[in-house]
């Protein structure tokens, strides 16, 4: 099982001054899930290089038991401070991409081209497409035929509206996550505010919040495993 693991580059909350990035759980759960089920991982990011990590995401009150576990690991670290660029990498060397959320992904992945590229070299080729929280994002421009997106008529979560409210970013992100996935047609379903909520559509698994991620990265396993 060889995972392409896709994070943001973009570290700016809009024009707000505050700093953003990828969530740390929302990497380091499926990170583990992974690592932990044999697979081979590899990192990438758009400008490679160290990602920026969400500063909300290292506050005590957001550790986790796999974010410690990350703190402790010098490899994982070393790998993440190290991604590979974006531009360099080949969908035929992996059996899925993955991408952790965090705002970063609105500003970057959901305009970079090369990511729309891989995610619609993944879905011609049959392979499994992950993403949680705002990582859902990245499908808002791929377009698997004129006029049609990715997520049309399929089944599908992300950050939901009453998320972004609570933690007060509806006027700053560039997009909702719920409304885009609602408006390529994606029949969007959520739990209750930050309760894990997983969606499995065939070979398309996408993951609610931050808790939802763990789930979310097992049923990538899951899908593999079954391929």
């Amino acid at each position: 099982m060889k995972i392409l693991m896709v994070l943001t580059s973009h570290d700016q909350m809009g024009d707000t001054g505050h700093k953003t990035g990828f969530w740390l759980e929302e990497f380091t759960a499926p990170y583990y899930v992974f690592k932990d089920a044999g697979a081979d991982i590899t990192l990438a990011s758009p400008k490679g290089g160290q990602p920026p990590i969400d500063p909300n995401s290292e506050t005590d009150d957001a550790l986790t038991e796999t974010t410690r576990r990350f703190q402790q690991d010098a490899h994982a670290k070393e790998s993440l401070a190290s991604t590979k660029k974006l531009s360099d990498v080949d969908m035929n060397d992996y059996d899925a991409i993955f991408y952790p959320g965090g705002h970063g992904p609105l500003w970057d992945l959901a305009n970079d081209k090369k990511s729309v590229e891989l995610i619609k070299t993944a879905y011609e080729q049959d392979k499994v497409i992950g993403a949680v929280c705002h990582a859902p994002a990245v499908f808002r421009d791929v377009e698997i035929k004129p006029g049609q997106n990715l997520v049309g008529g399929r089944n599908v979560t992300g950050f939901s509206n009453s998320e972004e409210e609570t933690v007060g970013l509806t006027n700053v992100v560039p997009f909702l996550v719920e409304d885009m996935l609602k408006e390529k047609t994606g029949s969007y379903t959520c739990g209750d505010d930050f309760t894990p909520h997983i969606v499995v559509d065939g070979k398309l698994i996408t993951g609610q919040n931050p808790p939802s991620s763990e789930g979310t990265a097992k049923a990538v396993i899951q899908a593999l495993q079954e391929s």
